[in-house]
């Protein structure tokens, strides 16, 4: 009886607004970060070269950007209903996104610092945390035995993905090169297609 009444969608609120809101907010980061690129001076290979660190910073960080956003659009589609948990866990989600200009300037100003290497992966790894607050805020809100609490399941992905960013940022103040690649490592993790939801939605 308690699995047939946890397999049923708890009235909430629908997630449309909530979708509209996090694409707002995702596109003015995304704004942001191309704002915050400096032109080279001079029109030559070398002066190109030189803005080559910040410019792989910001692929790094568009491509991270766009998964989160990819991602968030097949789990809303799979949500049928929302409550004040899960507006919160996104509103966290959104914050840390938000500061990834923040630390691409800081990566670009500081020469790449240790401390700014770590940060990047602070902010990375606390929306991550943000992203599985707010999966685990609707699997609550609609049943682990709802659409999206059978495709996501114990998201073994993201926890590997927390445990990486663990990792790597103590790693970013003795040995940055190997932050860096953690950091990558995460990106390609996430870049592989995860079809977990569109099969659900299938079925």
């Amino acid at each position: 009886m308690s699995d047939q009444a946890e397999a049923r969608p708890k009235r909430g609120m629908m997630s449309g607004r909530l979708e509209a809101f996090t694409d707002g907010v995702v596109a003015i980061i995304i704004t942001i970060m191309v704002l915050e690129l400096k032109v080279p001076q001079d029109g030559t290979l070398e002066a190109l070269s030189d803005s080559m660190p910040i410019l792989l910073a910001y692929v790094l960080s568009f491509i991270n950007v766009g998964l989160y956003w990819n991602n968030h659009h097949h789990l809303m589609q799979a949500t049928q209903r929302i409550d004040g948990r899960v507006l919160w866990a996104n509103l966290f989600l959104l914050f840390w996104l938000s500061l990834v200009p923040f630390v691409i300037r800081w990566l670009d100003a500081s020469g790449f610092s240790p401390m700014a290497t770590a940060s990047y992966g602070v902010v990375l790894g606390m929306a991550a945390i943000g992203y599985e607050l707010t999966e685990r805020s609707i699997i609550a809100c609609n049943g682990r035995h709802s659409a999206v609490g059978r495709a996501i399941g114990r998201d073994w992905k993201g926890k590997i993905s927390l445990a990486l960013y663990a990792i790597a940022v103590p790693a970013a103040f003795f040995a940055r090169p190997v932050a860096i690649i953690l950091y990558v490592i995460v990106l390609l993790f996430w870049v592989a297609p995860d079809r977990r939801i569109e099969r659900e939605l299938e079925d």
